[in-house]
């Protein structure tokens, strides 16, 4: 009888499961291409590239999301001026002071249902004990517009 000698050796790939979702992998890709860019421009240049940089990502959106990110843009820009538009691993963000105060995740962005209206630890939306960071939008009605010029002013205070 001939002895079949099978391998045990595993490859790395079988190993190590994918992590990370071709969305997220794109989205850490976006994010090291947004630092080394920003590492380059000077501080005068840092609004006006900012804005180029987030109108592009707007612009490539499919609709409902871009519609929607306009409309947030507009709120934003209109709540809090002082915020430096720029993008956050690929989404549209504003930022205080080099910080990423808030974003907005188009639901296209990671193929979900919703998109999303997020806050970074840096911005002051404190409300007691807990308090939402982040908040799912399908529709901006005037009374989510309202909430969330509200919650821009607070976090950008």
């Amino acid at each position: 009888m001939t002895d079949t000698k099978t391998t045990s050796k595993r490859t790395r790939a079988a190993r190590t499961p994918n992590v990370w979702t071709d969305e997220e992998r794109a989205a850490m890709q976006e994010s090291a291409r947004e630092r080394k860019a920003a590492s380059r421009r000077g501080p005068g240049d840092e609004r006006a590239e900012g804005e180029r940089e987030l109108r592009a990502k707007i612009a490539a959106m499919p609709q409902p999301d871009r519609a929607m990110a306009e409309r947030i843009h507009g709120l934003v820009t209109d709540s809090a001026p002082d915020l430096v538009p720029r993008t956050y691993y690929g989404m549209p963000a504003y930022a205080k002071d080099g910080k990423v105060i808030c974003f907005f995740q188009p639901a296209s962005k990671f193929k979900v249902r919703y998109s999303t209206f997020g806050f970074q630890p840096d911005a002051r939306v404190d409300d007691g004990e807990m308090w939402p960071v982040a908040f799912a939008v399908t529709k901006l009605t005037a009374g989510v517009e309202a909430r969330l010029a509200d919650l821009v002013k607070k976090a950008a205070g």
